[in-house]
């Protein structure tokens, strides 16, 4: 017969309990305060993320030059890339609940891109795209990284990098 084991977590209570065939097998009850238990949140990955823009046509018009599908839900418009998507709010018409303060130009983020960096560059220049950068190291979320700079419309910077590893 199966053995199954349950915890759970009050405010101020550890609890775990064993349990086989309906049995009670046994009952504990721990103090949290003398516990060293991990009570962080458990956070997967990035969904989304939202951008004020200026004006979203002209905003989905670049982001689409960068290999961003535009997508509408509803009456509003997002960028997808990956698992990934950036909603786009009109300056001054934001979906409650927004930003604090909500501004164009503000955002600073890192895109890691699978085409290696200098035919991104390469690509960039081509499209009249200004590199605000050579290629530079930088450090990522998992590693090395090799990365340019850009800007969108709005001013915001974008950092597109390759891992390297």
């Amino acid at each position: 017969m199966q053995i199954l084991t349950y915890h759970t977590l009050s405010r101020h209570e550890w609890h775990e309990m064993s349990i086989e065939g309906g049995k009670l097998l046994n009952f504990s009850q721990f103090d949290v305060a003398t516990m060293n238990i991990d009570r962080s949140i458990d956070l997967s990955h990035v969904d989304h993320f939202v951008l004020t823009v200026r004006d979203i046509p002209t905003t989905c018009e670049f982001y689409a030059r960068l290999g961003m599908e535009v997508v509408t839900f509803g009456d509003r418009k997002a960028l997808q890339f990956g698992q990934q998507k950036i909603n786009l709010h009109q300056a001054g018409q934001e979906i409650e609940p927004k930003a604090q303060r909500p501004t164009p130009g503000s955002a600073d983020f890192c895109l890691l891109v699978r085409t290696p960096i200098e035919a991104v560059v390469t690509y960039l220049e081509s499209e009249g795209i200004a590199i605000e950068s050579d290629i530079v190291s930088r450090t990522g979320a998992t590693g090395k990284l090799r990365s340019i700079y850009i800007r969108d419309p709005d001013g915001n910077l974008l950092e597109l990098s390759n891992s390297d590893d």
